[in-house]
């Protein structure tokens, strides 16, 4: 018998058979169930062979702490709860995380059953350094918050890994080459799923290719450190990028993110941005 408490469960990315027998295990024995969507929670149920007499409760965003001292309260009274996401490990760019903490202030058990993860098999199936790296979840989808988003990311020196739709893909690659310049990216869609694919290469490759294929798909991009696939970059490499800070922003403040994202000397581009200034000035 189950000891009361909350059991953050992984599921299915895609392939069935990737859900544990202690994850099925456990489904089957706890009476009640918090998941984003209840259709698609049953229907993953009926699919695995887990009883669905059980009671389903919706945790979302925006009803997080009120449901989350509802589960409490359940669990107080005696019951094991199952908390699921409609694919792959809980709190991984789902809600989660003030159940927990909230579970934790009230001395409430709290155990995790590993499983599938998106962020975990994209970078290891990505070919980029996997010692060190740094999940930024969703990307967002207006221009300005996505270019602030790369923009703050450049200097980290660590592998990223990101999810992405696919009606944004192709904007989302084309304003990264502009942040991540010569790094290598690897694509990966369909993660364990009959159409799995990954597309790795340098930011022009990758964008061809879904350029001439169109994404279909949920998708996982992983971004190489700068110090693993940067060449030793000229001025003339970083034309665009600085071209495109400049018509963004002041000249101190293009050459300043410039010379941090790409470790060059600070007179050199300075030099080299009065020189694009003069050009955009003269079209």
């Amino acid at each position: 018998m189950l000891r009361n408490g909350l059991y953050i469960i992984a599921t299915p990315i895609g392939n069935l058979q990737d859900i544990t027998p202690r994850s099925i295990e456990v489904l089957n024995e706890v009476n009640v169930v918090a998941c984003e969507d209840t259709r698609v929670s049953k229907k993953l149920f009926s699919l695995l062979g887990i009883s669905l007499h059980k009671r389903f409760i919706t945790y979302e965003d925006h009803t997080e702490r009120e449901t989350a001292q509802k589960i409490i309260d359940i669990i107080n009274a005696g019951e094991a709860v199952a908390l699921i996401s409609d694919a792959g490990s809980p709190l991984i760019s789902d809600p989660g995380y003030k159940l927990v903490r909230q579970c934790r202030e009230q001395d409430v058990y709290v155990t995790a059953l590993p499983g599938a993860c998106a962020v975990i098999t994209a970078l290891q199936l990505s070919g980029l350094p996997t010692n060190r790296f740094m999940f930024a979840g969703f990307i967002p989808n207006k221009d300005k918050a996505r270019q602030e988003l790369f923009t703050e990311l450049a200097p980290i020196n660590t592998t990223l890994i990101f999810y992405e739709t696919a009606p944004r893909l192709l904007k989302t690659l084309t304003q990264a080459k502009e942040i991540f310049a010569c790094r290598e990216i690897a694509v990966m869609r369909e993660l364990t799923k009959l159409y799995e694919e990954t597309v790795c290469g340098s930011f022009d490759e990758v964008i061809e290719n879904f350029t001439n294929n169109e994404p279909k798909g949920e998708f996982v991009l992983v971004v190489a450190p700068s110090n693993e696939s940067q060449k030793a970059l000229t001025l003339e490499d970083i034309r665009p990028q600085l071209m495109s800070r400049l018509q963004q922003t002041s000249l101190k403040t293009a050459v300043k993110e410039i010379c941090e994202q790409y470790n060059m000397n600070k007179n050199d581009v300075y030099a080299f941005a009065l020189e694009l200034k003069d050009e955009l000035s003269a079209r």
